[in-house]
């Protein structure tokens, strides 16, 4: 028989200033690469590089200060590492070994991103730091966010020579329960979100699938093929070629919004997906060993955030590209578990490599 378990109230509260004392480590190399990075929330605040003329370029959203990233001054994911569990689960629901657990529903009656104090608002604590690595660990504490099991989670940055961010993320549990964790960044490879839109940017991605969503941008449990729609990008095109076209998908996701089945099979070796900027001739190519990728253009960015230097982030000032199992594999058998067991070790891999063309 099933057990419903409530939650009374969000065990863990989001970090806050009264709390905590955040600080931003800044990892560099040889080649001019810079990369700022804060425990609060494992977020990635800039990464800097030259682009093809030898100009210094940010390529990613975000904010100024630390304190700009508390939920009281802005709800947002920009470059967290998101825990326990990325994307959504339906109904905020799990059911493990027979036991259904009710999580927070904070997005169109779905969990999305661990809740609303997921670790995105919490506070890692550093382990090791050093010119060129940065490893985090977040204890989360049994029902935190009504999760069930009391997880120890690692994140750990590296910047190499070649210019590429390594991120590894390493989980176990005291009791079985789920995790899919991920780098929620949000790219412009142009440096000027104010002025140039991602739209004119180039992508590819490796897969040959993806998942649908309905209005509610949940998975609908169907893997469909990209062939002859929108979602194909096995051959690298302008993102904005079809993102309004008169599709129910696109109309569903509000544009790209989407997780594609990667066709690499787990092979970290092979490109999951590449983004290009013609503008400043900034290419990143994205390795994985997850099965999926969440493709989100930025649909929601509407002018009510200011970000870094004052600009105004508006629609489709970025994309951002997640490594991740599929959305609501809790709650669809058929798609790679999620779930982590005592005695065992969760793993996750992803590489964000930077290079010009």
């Amino acid at each position: 028989m099933k057990k419903i378990l409530l939650a009374a109230a969000l065990v863990l509260a989001a970090c806050t200033p009264k709390e905590t004392a955040p600080s931003i480590y800044t990892l560099s190399n040889e080649a001019g690469m810079e990369v700022k990075i804060t425990n609060y929330g494992g977020r990635i605040m800039s990464i800097v590089l030259p682009d093809k003329n030898g100009v210094k370029r940010d390529v990613v959203l975000g904010f100024d200060k630390v304190e700009d990233y508390y939920p009281e001054n802005n709800q947002s994911d920009f470059g967290a590492a998101i825990g326990r569990y990325a994307n959504r689960i339906k109904q905020g629901q799990i059911t493990i070994d027979g036991v259904t657990t009710q999580l927070p529903q904070n997005n169109f009656g779905h969990c999305l991103h661990g809740g609303p104090t997921g670790w995105q608002y919490q506070l890692y604590e550093v382990v090791e730091s050093g010119p060129s690595h940065l490893r985090l660990l977040m204890k989360s504490p049994d029902g935190d966010n009504n999760f069930p099991g009391a997880v120890e989670a690692y994140v750990t940055y590296t910047l190499t020579p070649d210019c590429a961010i390594d991120i590894t993320y390493e989980a176990t549990t005291d009791k079985p329960t789920v995790i899919n964790m991920t780098n929620h960044s949000y790219f412009n490879l142009s440096g000027d979100p104010a002025g140039h839109s991602i739209v004119d940017d180039v992508l590819y991605i490796n897969a040959s699938n993806f998942t649908p969503v309905d209005s509610t941008f949940m998975t609908t449990g169907e893997i469909a093929p990209v062939a002859g729609t929108p979602f194909d990008f096995t051959q690298p095109k302008r993102i904005g070629d079809e993102i309004d076209a008169p599709c129910q998908q696109i109309k569903n996701g509000n544009g790209y919004d989407h997780n594609w089945c990667l066709d690499t099979a787990g092979d970290i070796s092979e490109v999951a997906c590449e983004l290009y900027c013609p503008e400043t001739g900034i290419d990143l190519k994205v390795y994985t060993d997850e099965p999926g990728i969440q493709v989100y253009s930025g649909n929601f960015l509407d002018g009510t955030v200011t970000g870094k230097g004052g600009v105004v982030y508006n629609q489709r000032a970025a994309i951002c590209l997640e490594t991740q199992h599929y959305p609501d594999s809790p709650n669809k058998p058929q798609w790679p578990s999620v779930v982590l067991r005592p005695g065992e070790t969760y793993h996750s891999h992803c590489i964000f490599a930077f290079g010009l063309k």
